[in-house]
């Protein structure tokens, strides 16, 4: 059995490392979104297609990829970022950052096509139009973030690889649900599997309190 303290520290660690990928997710998926959305250059398609296409990307894959890019033989070994936590989010990141950018990119895309003759009518460049149209699909970006905090805290493969499930350091909600249940302590991972739930019902339910709130 898991003493409370472990169990906080575990829970405690899910969250800070769910919740660091889903904001590195946004803060670059947002913007490229919405610049896929506005503007047209060659090639674009060619990435709306791509990012469509990683929203399945195989969790094990991004693991795989990303430990052989920070053991010590790959190009980022020299970092010592294997089997740690900043490995653990940015195996996250790579795992949410489409999400955010397709759907952004739809929103986006949207609200461009409606307003963006518009806006430049009124002396908006498509630059300047960018931070009117987020505002306008804030419920989408909405929408955008918490499916990519969703991907980020029910992952479990991708960490299981780059983290190495080390007791106190790298063990997640997610891992120890893993860890627990092949040692057939199925009470443990239920009670795990159930804070989890609570913890994406909460956190989903104040984001849509927040975003309503801002809209009224």
């Amino acid at each position: 059995m898991l003493e409370a303290g472990a169990l906080g520290r575990i829970i405690a660690l899910s969250l800070a490392v769910s919740v660091s990928a889903t904001a590195l997710a946004t803060l670059f998926g947002t913007p490229l979104g919405a610049a896929l959305g506005v503007y047209g250059f060659p090639g674009r398609q060619i990435l709306v297609v791509t990012f469509n296409a990683l929203l399945g990307l195989p969790p094990v894959v991004v693991g795989l990829s990303l430990y052989l890019l920070l053991s010590r033989s790959g190009l980022l070994g020299a970092l010592g970022l294997l089997f740690t936590p900043c490995a653990m989010v940015l195996a996250q990141t790579v795992l949410a950052l489409p999400i955010v950018t397709a759907l952004v990119h739809s929103a986006s895309a949207d609200l461009w096509a409606e307003y963006g003759g518009a806006l430049q009518i009124d002396g908006a460049t498509r630059l300047r139009a960018i931070p009117h149209l987020l505002a306008m699909a804030r419920r989408r970006l909405v929408t955008a973030i918490l499916a990519g905090f969703g991907r980020t805290i029910s992952e479990v493969g991708a960490i299981l690889i780059v983290g190495g499930n080390i007791a106190g350091y790298t063990r997640t909600m997610t891992t120890t649900i893993v860890l627990e249940t092949s040692k057939g302590n199925l009470s443990m991972a239920l009670g795990l599997g159930f804070v989890l739930i609570g913890i994406s019902v909460a956190v989903s339910a104040t984001i849509f309190a927040l975003g309503a709130g801002e809209e009224r």
